[in-house]
């Protein structure tokens, strides 16, 4: 009885495949949202020493290699942080106060610009109210208005006194201001240091605390993680510093004062995403404005930052990050907002590498996943799913579009193998599951012998890999698309045999399920592209009643395409015996199966029950036989002629 209970009983789901609670999950967002509002003061130097602890990671390394020690690795790149830093806040503040000299000068010449424009405005409207003649109307004097000779009464002026602070007030108003950054500073560098020289037994207790029954998944995440942040950083930190340069050598160039502090700001606040470049081109164009009469200096100053932050955002972040960032324009804008709301300034600096980690911990933790396809730039379908939508819905020219956009990465043997035969796949189970109709069925084979009709132009070969194209920041993984060798073609110089010189030379029939026709045509497309002739069958025409019109002259070879069998071999060992006795004698007979993850229809499975020659698991497969008979076949013929 016991053993009886123990069958019968259903199994516990594991932690990894119970499906979330989303009440669970709101309430410990609601909780994290929480505590990283009321907790920013702990927080931001965490946070800020943690990302520094990843820029400084590779120069910790690589003092390590060339054996200068740990903890003085450590120390050496700490320092050499710290010392970047000061001397960037000595130069600005140098350049301020090199910047306030001149500040009267440049009100001065701001003021008569302004008066300029005024006096402008001023003399159109003059004369538009001369235009309008001495019978412009004037307003009536106001009856209760006082005499313009009676004495008005004065307001009494009084005038409050501000207590004197004494020193003690004096010295916590200006020091406190003073040593707030300066221990927020002192804060991150020491934080970092600890997370520098403790960066392995972090990961280790990281691992223990969310992933212990899973190490291997967990381990590489982490690691993938932190290798990929630390690159992102170190990448943004070099693009936004050649940016200062540049705008610093542009405005040298131009005429602008200050140059060297335009360009510390212009490569720190492009750290803000999107409004950083604007707002740090504002000052420099105001100046611009504020130094020569004329306005020449600031349009050139204005084109300038244009130009440059154009070629930056289109040109080189494209080259170095590959495509995108791995977020979605739409999640870097809300990321934002987001993180200003919670901490400020800081935050809106933060955004982006925040929003980053997220979505690394999105693509490696399957209860978290939601994060990746929120934030992320991926698609939220995959390229199966997309195929399949779009044929459902009966637009073929989408899943054209789709198809073009892939086979600039992969050969259509591998679109077809990988995404449209995968696709036909679950609409055959969706059919034989009664949840598409027959009109859903009729609209999604003409998509897709419209989207066959339209890849007729392409050849199926593996595109060349551009020797300039940089690896994306979270790798090529997007189109879950896996390259395959190409198929072999029969060239002019191949020995080929005079049946396969015929029309046709192998015969494609189709299995019996709603869409084995379609992927039929994709197998005779396929043929064609390589040299080998061959012609669709449908199911009907080789049924036990209609085989005997079937026309087999000429035939070299036949092709059983079934998208899926539904477990059964029994239709098809009699459509191949079917075939065999009607075709000519030692034809081959191979049966695709596209693709086929039953183990029992392969190999032995196909040859013994079944009775065919040969087995191919996907299209490339079958090109592949069927070339390898064609070549076997003209071989023979030569050496007995």
């Amino acid at each position: 009885m016991s053993e009886q209970a123990s069958v019968t009983a259903a199994p516990k789901p594991s932690p990894r495949t119970a499906k979330p609670d989303p009440v669970k999950i709101l309430a410990i967002s609601l909780m994290l949202v929480a505590t990283l509002y009321f907790g920013k003061e702990v927080l931001i130097p965490i946070t800020l020493a943690l990302l520094l602890a990843f820029i400084l990671a590779p120069l910790v390394d690589l003092l390590t290699r060339w054996h200068v020690g740990r903890v003085l690795s450590v120390l050496l790149g700490v320092i050499f942080a710290l010392g970047v830093v000061v001397a960037i806040g000595s130069v600005i503040g140098a350049q301020i106060a090199n910047l306030s000299d001149d500040l009267p000068q440049y009100a001065k010449t701001v003021q008569a610009k302004v008066d300029t424009v005024k006096n402008y405005s001023t003399g159109r409207l003059s004369k538009w109210a001369d235009r309008l003649g001495p019978h412009a109307a004037k307003p009536a004097p106001d009856p209760n208005a006082p005499a313009s000779n009676q004495p008005q009464p004065q307001a009494a002026v009084v005038q409050q006194q501000q207590p004197q602070l004494s020193p003690t007030a004096l010295a916590e108003r200006y020091v406190s201001s003073v040593l707030s950054p300066l221990a927020t500073i002192g804060i991150v560098f020491v934080v970092a240091v600890f997370a520098l020289l403790q960066r392995q037994d972090l990961r280790n207790r990281l691992i223990r605390l969310i992933g212990s029954d899973d190490m291997h998944h967990t381990t590489g995440a982490i690691d993938d993680g932190a290798r990929r942040l630390t690159r992102y950083f170190l990448a943004q930190l070099t693009i936004n510093a050649i940016f200062g340069i540049v705008v610093g050598v542009g405005l040298l160039v131009i005429g602008v004062p200050n140059p060297v502090l335009w360009a510390i700001t212009s490569a720190v606040l492009r750290f803000v995403p999107y409004v950083g470049s604007p707002i740090s081109a504002v000052l420099p164009i105001a100046l611009a404005a504020a130094v020569e009469p004329g306005w020449s200096m600031a349009i050139y100053t204005t084109a300038f930052y244009a130009v440059v932050e154009l070629l930056t955002a289109q040109a080189v972040e494209p080259m170095v990050y590959g495509n995108s960032t791995g977020l979605s324009p739409f999640s870097v804008v809300v990321a934002a907002i987001f993180w200003s709301w919670l901490w400020g300034p800081v935050g809106l600096l933060l955004s982006t590498p925040l929003t980053l980690c997220l979505v690394v911990i999105g693509r490696h933790a399957k209860q978290l996943e939601f994060l990746d396809v929120i934030l992320g730039d991926r698609s939220a379908l995959t390229p199966v799913e997309t195929f399949y939508q779009r044929i459902l819905a009966g637009d073929p020219d989408e899943a054209l579009a789709q198809a073009e956009t892939l086979l600039k990465e992969v050969s259509l043997s591998t679109y077809y193998d990988e995404v449209a035969v995968e696709g036909l796949k679950r609409a055959a189970m969706d059919v034989r599951r009664n949840v598409v109709d027959q009109d859903q069925v009729k609209g999604m084979k003409e998509a897709v012998a419209s989207l066959i009709a339209g890849l007729e132009q392409h050849v199926d070969k593996q595109p060349a890999a551009k020797s300039d194209e940089t690896p994306r920041i979270f790798g090529d993984d997007d189109a879950g698309l896996r390259p395959q060798p190409d198929p072999r073609s029969l060239s002019p110089s191949d020995t080929v045999s005079a049946d396969w010189r015929h029309q046709p030379a192998v015969l494609c029939v189709a299995g019996p399920g709603p869409l084995d026709d379609e992927a039929c045509a994709m197998l005779v497309q396929l043929l064609g592209k390589h040299g080998i002739p061959a012609k669709l069958i449908p199911h009907q025409e080789v049924s036990r009643h209609r085989i005997a019109t079937l026309d087999a002259t000429g035939v070299a070879m036949a092709c059983i395409c079934y998208i899926e069998p539904a477990g059964s071999l029994a239709g098809l060992r009699y459509l191949a015996q079917r075939l065999r006795q009607h075709l000519p004698t030692e034809t081959p007979v191979l049966v695709g199966l596209w693709p086929s993850d039953d183990t029992t229809l392969k190999d032995e499975g196909i040859r013994g029950p079944i009775g065919a020659d040969y087995f191919a698991g996907s299209l490339a497969d079958a090109i592949n036989a069927c070339a390898d008979v064609a070549h076997h076949a003209g071989t023979a013929e030569a050496e007995s002629g």
